[in-house]
């Protein structure tokens, strides 16, 4: 069924029936009633190919995330959909895995497939930026969300990391622990520099030294390397001859990977261990114990993220390079009681 067989079938021109499907000011609500309520009765769904084609756009944003089965992307990319849904533009999403050249080829894939826009979190391994710098050369709208690097002048929507990882520590000092570990994510995005340096700052504040050998890092290439990871990095804070009483864990992935292996290795929390996570699972309250956690607004950076993308795409972003933080929040649970 086509806009020129409605028409037809209803006695009117083609441009009469196209304007009242799209509610123009210029047709009659009678005329715009009877085109709708036929074009419903028979089915009628619009050309988007053709519709693109006359524009100049495809009206589709790429999502490149690093995985989906996690609870935080998965939120994040709700908020994503919920926007492109609201705006008119369809997604496709791909995984990066936390590879470098698996996110390249991504990329390269959604380029190719003519996207109005990129929202990309990059993975943990990519080194450098130089593949998204390329498109952004070849005039491709990109807003960079959760993870970023400041080597790429674009939009990004993240929370406030430093204070987040800041919060965890200062909670920890303050219910009477000082021998603070992290496991982080190993990466050079700003996300992990931010979050250690966060650690940092709040042990500095009290007064209390940086041990270099507390921050261990942890492989996300897969969930094998990251349990085999968390495993070599708590047998090298537990040969300590000052092992570390408390445990942040920088990531979503680390905290809930976590829990299980210290208990499997023997530690009981917060009693041998306490422990702090960056996570969203809404498991967090049930665990045994119930875990302290930084929840991030993995919805709102979604919908923000996605809200400057397209206004950026229909040309009313005024702010085109500004980065957004939003607020994280710290639940406190039995996982860090105080001592």
């Amino acid at each position: 069924m086509t806009l020129r067989d409605i028409a037809k079938a209803l006695n009117l021109s083609t441009s009469t029936v196209s304007k009242a499907l799209r509610d123009s000011y210029e047709i009659g609500e009678d005329t715009k009633k009877r085109v709708i309520t036929y074009a419903e009765q028979v089915g009628y769904q619009p050309n988007t190919l053709a519709k693109s084609l006359k524009e100049g756009k495809s009206r589709t944003i790429g999502v490149v995330i690093c995985a989906i089965d996690n609870s935080f992307v998965s939120q994040m990319l709700n908020g994503i959909d919920r926007v492109c849904n609201e705006r008119g533009y369809s997604i496709m999403i791909m995984q990066s895995k936390e590879s470098h050249e698996q996110e390249i080829k991504c990329t390269e894939v959604l380029y190719g497939r003519s996207i109005d826009g990129l929202l990309i979190s990059p993975a943990c391994e990519t080194p450098n930026v130089d593949h998204l710098i390329r498109f952004q050369q070849w005039g491709l709208p990109i807003v960079l969300f959760d993870r970023y690097s400041d080597e790429l002048d674009v939009p990004k929507v993240s929370i406030n990391n430093l204070d987040a990882a800041y919060q965890a520590t200062d909670h920890l000092i303050k219910n009477g622990y000082t021998r603070i570990a992290v496991l982080h994510s190993n990466t050079s995005l700003n996300i992990n520099i931010q979050r250690l340096e966060g650690y940092k700052r709040a042990l500095h504040n009290h007064q209390i030294e940086v041990r270099e050998q507390y921050i261990q890092p942890c492989n996300l290439q897969s969930t094998s390397q990251l349990e085999e990871s968390i495993y070599h990095a708590m047998e090298k804070l537990s040969a300590l001859s000052l092992p570390p009483t408390a445990i942040i864990t920088l990531s979503d992935q680390i905290s809930t990977s976590s829990i299980p292996i210290l208990q499997e290795m023997g530690y009981r929390i917060p009693q041998d261990i306490a422990l702090v996570g960056f996570t969203n699972t809404n498991l967090a309250s049930s665990l045994n114990p119930p875990l302290s956690t930084i929840y991030q607004p993995a919805i709102g950076i979604g919908e923000t993220a996605a809200n400057r993308l397209i206004d950026i795409i229909e040309g009313i972003d005024e702010e085109e390079k500004k980065t957004v933080y939003l607020d994280a929040k710290l639940y406190e649970r039995a996982s860090s009681k105080r001592i």
